[in-house]
């Protein structure tokens, strides 16, 4: 084995949590590392920081595991602008080629028995990053999942961007420590939103417009019931209010949609490129209100959903245009990277601490260079929401303002009452439930008291600057390769595998065309002339000449 040169600047800027995290990811001789970080404040830069110190210490396999398929493609990007070439392609019946690193998966494909079952083998003695961690603990299979296919590992560094909790089935290789309601992860080095806000440069100050109403509908039971944001309800009419409050079969979601879309216009006075996420409840309700933007607001909208199978480049599409507006369920609530995002509209009925924050972090990313980045996430004023909205703003105001002894629009007891409520998911039978009218009937923005005086949450202060939150330059050694190992170029070795896969496909079917063999038969003869065990497995060089001996094979027909 030889030392090849790696292509890329081995000199990396890293912000001062980045650089503080990765001085203590070295430091342990633990196998297993938490970092909690708020959203946009870079945890993959941090990560492949990592990866690479330690796959120079001694080569190894590296293996990310992301939430969802479209991240999978963000690490690919990410990974390749340090050095380090992943593929997002693998599948359990092929080995990994010989010019990546590793690969990236996600955990429902983690989750599949059989899968396990191949990537314990391959994750011995690998360095492993599990984005969002606390995905293993959605699904117990997810969990069971992570544990077998990642026991071996050498090392496991697992990221969050959310603090959480486990009051059931912990998470795999986290820490808990045991509290009155349940277990409590242990991270190893936390970087908090108020953190990153104090530091300048690494996130947005969010503010959170509020809208009451007046909502009526028709209960299971067969009454009408008709109430406020403030009336005290029990759980079902809480979530018969805010679905009432969230169809347009009502004006309330139309009233908010336009005042957010009037915020978002403003701000493109001076970002002109500035974009708008409405976070939706299902797949027609996200339609629909992308329908009414359309129709009523006479602007483009985006509609992104799990069944579409070109979302994830829609999102990537949506990201490098200036478009104004993109409506999604659940595709953007996490991880995804699009920092022209400024204004939210909170349109789902998902009430959880966990996918409240997730969203929200959808709009913090900073970016270089742009004066005055407050973001606006309109939502209702339900207490559940209220309640997560008024900790993010606390911590902010105490970055943006000096500390002051001031009148909370909460009480401690009354937010660990709020907290207390929206420990999970509340499912209901809605066959009988039906929307009558919701009225929007007047915007609220968290305010504090200071001497008797009342100040909004949005008070004129200046925002740190860009270069605060910069740290050390870290120089990264080289990783030791093999002799052959081919480096990438301005594509990562992903994507020219991906083009490379694809002209061999068509090579191949234009041979079964022409030969009336099996398409099995004839890839079969292609890899035995290339000298491969499989399209999967090989590398950019073999792929370039299995597709010539194809050629080959065709110009002799």
């Amino acid at each position: 084995m030889s030392q090849s040169r790696n292509a890329f600047d081995t000199h990396v800027q890293l912000r001062a949590w980045q650089r503080a995290a990765f001085d203590k990811f070295a430091a342990s001789e633990q196998p297993d590392f938490l970092a909690v970080a708020t959203p946009g404040a870079g945890k993959t830069t941090f990560a492949l920081a990592c990866a690479r110190w330690a796959l120079a210490q001694q080569r190894r396999r590296l293996i990310v595991v992301a939430p969802t398929t479209h991240l999978k493609a963000q690490w690919v990007g990410a990974a390749h602008s340090m050095g380090l070439q992943l593929d997002h392609s693998w599948s359990p019946t092929d080995g990994i080629a010989q010019d990546v690193h590793g690969i990236v998966t996600t955990y429902q494909q983690v989750a599949m028995a059989a899968t396990a079952k191949q990537m314990r083998g391959l994750a011995a003695d690998a360095f492993v990053i599990l984005d969002e961690v606390h995905h293993a603990g959605d699904e117990r299979a997810w969990g069971d999942g992570v544990r077998t296919a990642f026991e071996l590992a050498a090392r496991r560094l697992s990221l969050s961007g959310t603090p959480f909790r486990s009051d059931t089935a912990s998470i795999p290789f986290v820490r808990y420590e045991e509290t009155g309601v349940g277990g409590e992860a242990q991270p190893d080095f936390t970087y908090g939103y108020a953190d990153a806000l104090r530091d300048g440069g690494v996130v947005r100050p969010v503010y959170f417009p509020r809208f009451d109403g007046l909502m009526e509908w028709n209960a299971p039971d067969g009454s009408i019931v008709s109430a406020n944001f403030h009336d005290d309800l029990d759980r079902t009419g809480s979530s018969h209010r805010l679905r009432s409050a969230l169809s347009l079969e009502g004006d309330w979601l139309a009233v908010v949609i336009g005042q957010a879309h009037d915020k978002l216009m403003q701000i493109r006075e001076q970002q002109p490129d500035a974009g708008a996420l409405a976070v939706c409840m299902d797949q027609d309700h996200a339609r629909d209100i992308a329908r009414f933007i359309r129709t009523r607001l006479h602007v483009d909208a985006e509609v992104v959903v799990s069944d579409d199978p070109a979302a994830s480049a829609k999102i990537a599409a949506f990201g490098r245009s200036d478009r104004p507006w993109l409506v999604a369920v659940r595709m953007v609530s996490e991880g995804v990277d699009i920092p022209r995002l400024r204004v939210g509209v909170y349109a789902s009925t998902v009430v959880t601490e966990l996918f409240f924050r997730q969203a929200v972090g959808r709009l913090v990313r900073w970016i270089a260079g742009v004066p005055s980045q407050k973001a606006y996430v309109y939502l209702p004023d339900d207490p559940r929401l209220r309640s997560h909205a008024f900790q993010i703003a606390e911590a902010r105001r105490h970055v943006l303002r000096p500390a002051i002894d001031h009148e909370a629009e909460f009480t401690p007891e009354q937010l660990v009452q709020e907290a207390a409520k929206e420990l999970g998911l509340f499912y209901e039978q809605l066959s009988l439930f039906s929307v009558l009218s919701s009225t929007a009937t007047g915007m609220t923005v968290h305010a504090f008291t200071e001497h008797g005086i009342t100040y909004d949450d949005e008070p004129d202060v200046p925002e740190p600057d860009d270069s605060a939150a910069l740290g050390d330059v870290l120089v990264l050694p080289e990783i030791p390769t093999d002799a052959g190992f081919q480096l990438a170029g301005s594509k990562s070795v992903a994507d020219q595998k991906a083009l490379l896969r694809e002209q061999n496909l068509e090579i191949a079917k234009r041979l079964v065309d022409l030969t009336g063999w099996s398409h099995s038969k004839v890839q079969k003869e292609l890899n035995r002339l290339a000298g491969i065990e499989s399209v999967g497995s090989a590398t950019n060089k073999q792929l370039e000449r299995r597709a010539r001996l194809g050629e080959g094979w065709l110009a002799r027909r």
